[in-house]
């Protein structure tokens, strides 16, 4: 008898570079270690989960959450393959990324990965962490402000119709990797405390531009 054979077609562009970086780099164990998952929760872990779809914003240029569970569906066998774990669509829907969306938002939280992931970069990568350079800058976008809303710093003096949030952002130089991105209130001193949580010696040369 002939084996009948079933063929799965999937589209992967550059998600499999992506997710083996990110997986060399400790991101899923990092997210793991402090967003802790619920004792009744089943499925992938939030550090798989937010891995994952990190690779989904890079390589669709797209951060809505909507779109994900879909992007999830077509491409979970090449995901299964690279990450080794059991991929299902549920893991995610709209409220379960929003779950994990709402303990990310924790400052106290969100250091504590930003400062382990800064480490681990320098280590994978060999990088010298000699000068970091804190930059300051705006994006604007389509949005109404206010006082619960990010975009509440004036108006861009590109298009003066658009609100505009500022943004600080620390970069090992001269690669320009970036260790800290700080959105409003844009302090050098907080950005530079943040830093030095990233960084193996106690000190740091500051270049202002």
């Amino acid at each position: 008898m002939t084996q009948e054979l079933t063929i799965t077609t999937e589209r992967i562009d550059d998600f499999p570079l992506l997710l083996e970086t990110m997986q060399r780099l400790g991101l899923p164990e990092m997210i793991d270690g402090h967003v802790k998952r619920h004792g009744r929760q089943q499925g992938l872990s939030w550090g798989w989960i937010g891995t994952i779809w990190l690779a989904h914003i890079l390589t669709e240029s797209n951060h809505r959450k909507l779109p994900v569970q879909g992007w999830v569906r077509q491409a979970g066998e090449t995901i299964a393959r690279i990450t080794g774990q059991k991929v299902h669509e549920l893991d995610f829907t709209d409220d379960r990324l929003t779950l994990l969306l709402r303990r990310l938002s924790q400052p106290a939280i969100w250091e504590a990965i930003e400062r382990e992931l800064g480490r681990n970069m320098l280590r994978v990568y060999e990088l010298k962490a000699e000068r970091v350079r804190l930059d300051a800058t705006t994006l604007s976008g389509y949005h109404a402000g206010g006082e619960e809303s990010l975009f509440q710093y004036g108006h861009s003096k590109d298009d003066p119709t658009l609100k505009q949030v500022k943004v600080m952002v620390a970069a090992l130089d001269p690669l320009g990797l970036p260790l800290v991105t700080q959105v409003v209130p844009p302090v050098y001193w907080e950005a530079i405390r943040r830093t030095m949580g990233c960084m193996y010696q106690q000190w740091i040369v500051y270049c202002k531009s």
